[in-house]
């Protein structure tokens, strides 16, 4: 039983995670169920394996983006991730107020759409394993859908303790997702077939379908490296976060890179890639193939597994980041509650779940694409160009932590998301700018209400 605070004491985070618990955070939100969900719609976006280019081009480009994040997180840790660090890098601007609280408008969407996608890819295996499913929820609407918000339901229970718990039960769950995708890789290498590896003519004819298909590549990648940076948003809970941070952001890159990329090639080394971009559920079609059905549903509750590991990471993130804008006063108080006892955001977990829930109704392709580029502009490239900002205007931060060659890969990382935003289709451009925009009217009339209140 937790015992209570001293009367009139506001409850605080715990500092309680190791670098073993930072990267287990991290690896357990990157792999998840992702790939697993990915692979024929990645395979799809350049029409043969010369696709690959694109996890390679991604890889370079998180890994770039990773050093941003990993010395804005050494120099400002704390909760709220880039919340954090866009309000005290912005906070002496005009828009000091404005940025932050567009970063946290924007996250509510894409954080719950990313959240969201997770349980759907889930759900795509759980009725591979359970054929008759679909015919249990004939006739109600939404159907299957609802066991996707009942996992919602489930993780968001799970998360609603001390972080302490969560931090070991993270390394537990990552153990569950490296054996899952361990198992794929070395089945995949031991029964490889090289013959299956041929590309389409003109594959790497260098024209606007290449240019078109890299960049929907490289999205669909990135997608299922999101989460490099989880440890971020929970600076406050970090035990020497100058030195961790950086090591875990750096280090999950490197593992989870090395991981998808060798998953990758197993998968198509067995599965003929033209049926490979087929596929609802790869990795059940893959085991399928090598040991028969039964082996297959025993490995789909593997990736079941792994997919509620990577909610379970992303949850506890996540929710830490309207927290932390609420109690910084650049967001809507009410999420700034603690559990009085547990000592985490009640408010924020509740409102996440909610939100992801009614995004398992979307369609899993539209929600991978927006999930990403909802937050490329104030996200991604509001950081880079506020690290830029923080060393030529504000020597009053300390960098304990410094990019390797900057502005190089600093650079890379902005040509790299403006590539990915441009090339994403006009629908998921004009979702982004209505998310922008509908956030910059949120801020100007609770600004108006908040003066009219004084």
């Amino acid at each position: 039983m937790h015992s209570e605070l001293p009367e009139g004491s506001e409850p605080k985070l715990e500092r309680s995670l190791g670098l073993l618990q930072a990267t287990s955070l991290n690896i357990a939100n990157m792999v998840g169920i992702g790939p697993f969900i990915t692979i024929p719609a990645f395979i799809a976006a350049m029409a043969g394996p010369q696709a690959l280019i694109g996890w390679v081009a991604a890889a370079i480009l998180v890994l770039c983006d990773g050093l941003v994040w990993s010395e804005l997180g050494a120099a400002m840790p704390g909760s709220g991730g880039s919340y954090h660090f866009l309000r005290q890098i912005y906070g002496r601007t005009s828009f000091g107020r404005l940025i932050p609280f567009l970063f946290i408008w924007q996250f509510l969407v894409s954080g719950a759409l990313e959240m969201a996608s997770g349980y759907i890819g889930a759900l795509d295996y759980f009725e591979y394993a359970w054929p008759g499913l679909k015919v249990y929820f004939a006739g109600i609407p939404g159907g299957t859908k609802w066991v996707a918000v009942a996992s919602v339901i489930v993780v968001t229970a799970l998360v609603c303790r001390r972080i302490r718990h969560i931090g070991w039960l993270s390394v537990i769950m990552c153990a569950g997702t490296l054996i899952t995708v361990l198992t794929v890789i070395v089945a995949g290498l031991l029964n490889f077939n090289a013959s299956l590896l041929t590309f389409p003519p003109d594959a790497f004819q260098i024209d606007s379908k290449f240019v078109t298909g890299l960049g929907a590549a490289m999205l669909i990648a990135i997608y299922d490296y999101l989460g490099y940076y989880n440890i971020c948003h929970l600076g406050d809970e970090v035990v020497r976060p100058e030195k961790t941070i950086p090591r875990a952001v750096m280090g999950s890159v490197v593992v989870v890179a090395l991981i998808y990329l060798t998953m990758n090639i197993s998968i198509i080394g067995v599965v003929p890639w033209q049926k490979a971009m087929e596929s609802k559920n790869i990795a059940a079609d893959f085991m399928e193939l090598l040991y028969g059905r039964t082996w297959a549903v025993i490995f789909t509750a593997l990736i079941i597994w792994t997919a509620m590991a990577c909610m379970l990471a992303i949850t506890v993130g996540y929710s830490r980041i309207p927290y932390a804008a609420a109690k910084g006063g650049d967001f809507f108080a009410v999420f700034g509650v603690l559990h009085p006892t547990g000592r985490y955001p009640i408010v924020a977990l509740l409102t996440l779940g909610i939100l992801t829930s009614v995004f398992c109704f979307l369609s899993l392709s539209e929600i991978i694409s927006a999930a990403v580029c909802v937050r490329i502009v104030v996200q991604f490239l509001g950081q880079i160009a506020g690290l830029y900002y923080v060393r030529r205007h504000r020597p009053d931060i300390q960098l304990p932590f410094r990019m390797w060659l900057y502005p190089i890969p600093s650079g890379i990382a902005a040509v790299g998301w403006i590539f990915v935003l441009a090339t994403s289709g006009l629908k998921i451009l004009l979702l982004s700018l209505a998310v922008l925009v509908s956030g910059v009217i949120v801020f100007v009339l609770r600004s108006s209400f908040g003066k009219r209140g004084q």
